[in-house]
């Protein structure tokens, strides 16, 4: 963030909390925006300036902030029973209740949940599962994993070695190689020159058959896939894309794990993504942020009956020794459920759908401003991709950090996206309004105008060329 302050709280935070993703350089010389309150899709600073989030978050706040029912539910399960021991033959209310509604509300047979803290273990547990499956069907050796370029799947060991961002994989840290295989992002955009969307997708199943030849069908456990790539660029892949690699992992007994993270409870107007949208029946869904509005963290590893039916059957001494101190942690799981009751209630799945049209429709106008090369997404998950030249599609040095120039002029304007590299995304809450979308539109075309103006006095970018078509 772009704002120094000064206080005591912004001290101790400069000088005490090492934050997720800290860039030491400009952490070291401008510290953190510092909020302390928040309603709906508002956020305010330590100095009264309010901002409409348009990142919701991280993709998590659903229903928005500071809802009292949701205060009233998390201190009511306190007060009833703050914590319960998950292991074993331990359990609570509101896991199991939970646990049931997640069944209800997954595709097909996907009726067994396990809990964990967030979207990084919950790829962790699939990834875990993932192999103690194979090994309890005697196929020790499909191990291998399937993911794509471009993908993100958290920030543990696991799941940042299945994670396909190039700029997430620091040489700083070690990551797992030997048997995480990525694959080509699925973006049109930035397709083979030459080749239409329909090509496009043609080339990555090919490539995808390819590669289990390659490897053997008999070496691979599993794919991990967002429905629509979120950290990587919010890339919606060509249409029939998903089904058609799922139908590949059917054909070569390969799990199809979703990675619904970001895209499950409403974010793209269904509950989940994969079947609803894309015609995919996963074995395993991954799940979090949304689940519980990131009032509370809790994460969900949802799985098929087919798989454990497997895993629970054969030694009668087996046992599926990984979990948490916090599984189905009782106020966490309480939260979930009414932060699901509220979406029900209030319709907000086909207010996304409706007002998401609105907003995908008024982001489509920025493609006239001379930065911009790419406006895509679904509903109320966007991007919008910054350009040297619209015409090769060239990028600006990633040294100069174009969409944090333009998030931090966004943010002088009460508004805030969020930046990656190149890159300008928005996850608005689902309770966003179209007065709400002209908002967020018209202020992040400024910041984009305004940062145009400023590269252009400092030399750091030529006229544009007209974009032909």
């Amino acid at each position: 963030m772009s704002k120094v302050m000064s206080s005591e709280s912004w001290q101790a935070d400069k000088r005490h909390w090492m934050h997720p993703w800290t860039h030491f350089d400009s952490f070291k010389d401008e510290g953190s925006l510092m909020l302390t309150r928040a309603k709906g899709a508002r956020l305010w600073d330590e100095q009264g300036t309010s901002y409409f989030d348009a990142v919701g978050g991280l993709w998590c706040t659903n229903i928005g902030l500071g809802r009292e029912e949701m205060a009233e539910t998390i201190a009511e399960q306190v007060r009833e029973m703050a914590y319960a021991n998950p292991f074993v033959d331990m359990s609570n209310v509101p896991a199991a209740q939970l646990a049931k509604k997640l069944a209800e509300l997954a595709p097909g047979d996907v009726n067994r949940v396990f809990y964990s803290c967030g979207g990084s273990t919950a790829i962790d547990t699939a990834f875990r599962l993932v192999h103690f499956y194979q090994n309890c069907r005697g196929k020790p050796a499909k191990k291998h994993i399937l993911a794509r370029k471009g993908g993100y799947h958290g920030s543990t060991y696991a799941a940042m070695s299945i994670t396909g961002k190039s700029g997430d994989k620091i040489p700083e840290f070690d990551y797992i190689q030997d048997t995480i295989h990525h694959l080509s992002c699925p973006n049109p955009y930035r397709a083979p020159a030459g080749m239409d969307e329909q090509q496009f997708c043609d080339f990555l199943v090919d490539e995808f058959k390819q590669k289990v030849a390659e490897l053997g069908a008999d070496k691979i456990g599993a794919f991990f896939a967002e429905p629509i790539l979120g950290s990587g660029g919010v890339i919606v892949p060509p249409e029939g894309y998903n089904c058609r690699i799922w139908e590949l992992c059917q054909e070569n007994d390969i799990l199809f794990v979703a990675d619904e993270v970001v895209t499950a409870f409403g974010r793209v107007g269904h509950w989940f993504a994969s079947e609803d949208l894309f015609g995919v029946q996963p074995d395993i869904i991954t799940c979090a942020k949304g689940l519980t509005s990131g009032y509370l963290p809790l994460g969900a590893t949802l799985f098929s009956d087919r798989i454990y039916d497997v895993i629970a059957t054969g030694d009668a001494d087996r046992y599926f020794a990984s979990g948490y101190t916090y599984s189905g942690h009782p106020v966490a799981c309480a939260a979930a459920l009414k932060n699901i009751e509220i979406i029900e209630r209030e319709n907000l799945l086909s207010r996304v759908v409706e007002v998401g049209a609105y907003f995908e429709q008024r982001l489509q106008t920025l493609r006239d401003l001379p930065l911009v090369g790419d406006v895509r997404g679904k509903r109320f998950m966007m991007c919008v991709e910054n350009v040297a030249d619209r015409n090769t599609k060239q990028l600006l040095p990633d040294e100069l950090n174009i969409g944090k120039w333009i998030s931090d002029r966004a943010e002088q304007n009460g508004l805030i996206v969020r930046p990656i590299v190149h890159l300008n995304v928005m996850s608005p809450p689902l309770t966003m309004s179209r007065k709400d979308v002209d908002f967020v539109v018209d202020k992040l075309g400024a910041a984009i105008e305004h940062t145009y103006h400023d590269l252009q006095k400092e030399g750091l970018i030529a006229a544009p060329r007209k974009l032909t078509a």
